[in-house]
């Protein structure tokens, strides 16, 4: 009763605030140095585990970021320099930590974007952009295309609005043992694709052949592990997952 109330009163993106502001609090019982968030700079004692196949070293207590958020922000930040662009960016389903991050730099002109208005400034369909072509340096799409029933048409819209010289960096969780995408029609309950799927509002499981199916709707790809560029013990350190999760397409024209 109490937490109907509590919907009714509050929108989902207050009620997101009051839940993130409350991650400070939960941060403070792994107080540590065993391991640190490249996201939001703190060191705990551990990381958090999390999945409906629970994985351990997955959240950091503090800003909540993933595995894949990590990898993201260190490559965003070691690899494009993305503290000194003055690009500007699309980013599908913006992480709560990284869309704080981006926002504090100034250079940058960034929007991110939602089908849900309240998880996101600005509501929008990946399937039908509002942006001319050739408009945007960087197009950010982490674990969107899982959740989109037509995909091929989302990576065609993402190419159209995306600069000549431009780069989208997509991810999404990949089946390592499945060579191809697994989807199918008859699927439909969320109990069905938690089954099929591993989460309840998946419509496929990428396989090992979603490179190719971006490159399939005009994109040069290359996969990247940007994981292994650090050793063992950094990975561990810096809670880098397992590549399932982790792994970032690199498209351009």
């Amino acid at each position: 009763m109490l937490k109907k109330i509590y919907k009714s009163i509050f929108s989902e993106r207050q009620r997101n605030d009051v839940h993130f502001f409350s991650f400070r609090f939960r941060a403070l019982q792994y107080r540590g140095d065993k391991v640190k968030c490249s996201c939001c700079n703190g060191t705990f004692s551990t990381f958090l585990t999390y999945g409906n196949v629970p994985r351990e070293n997955a959240v950091c207590p503090r800003c909540n970021a993933l595995e894949r958020n990590r990898v993201l922000w260190l490559y965003l930040t070691k690899v494009l320099n993305i503290e000194e662009k003055k690009w500007k960016i699309l980013h599908f389903a913006p992480e709560r930590t990284l869309e704080k991050r981006m926002k504090q730099l100034k250079k940058l002109t960034y929007i991110g974007a939602d089908l849900n208005p309240d998880l996101a400034d600005y509501q929008m369909d990946i399937t039908q952009i509002p942006h001319e072509e050739n408009e945007f340096d960087l197009i950010i799409c982490s674990h969107v295309l899982g959740h989109v029933p037509d995909e091929g048409l989302a990576i065609r819209e993402m190419k159209r609005v995306l600069k000549k010289d431009g780069l989208a960096i997509v991810m999404t969780v990949i089946d390592l043992n499945n060579r191809k995408t697994y989807e199918n029609e008859a699927i439909k309950t969320p109990e069905e694709r938690l089954k099929n799927y591993g989460e309840d509002d998946l419509t496929r499981l990428h396989g090992l052949d979603f490179g190719q199916r971006l490159k399939t709707q005009g994109f040069e790809v290359e996969a990247l592990d940007y994981r292994l560029t650090f050793s063992e013990a950094e990975q561990k350190r810096l809670g880098l997952g397992q590549g399932a999760r982790e792994m970032l397409f690199l498209c351009k024209h």
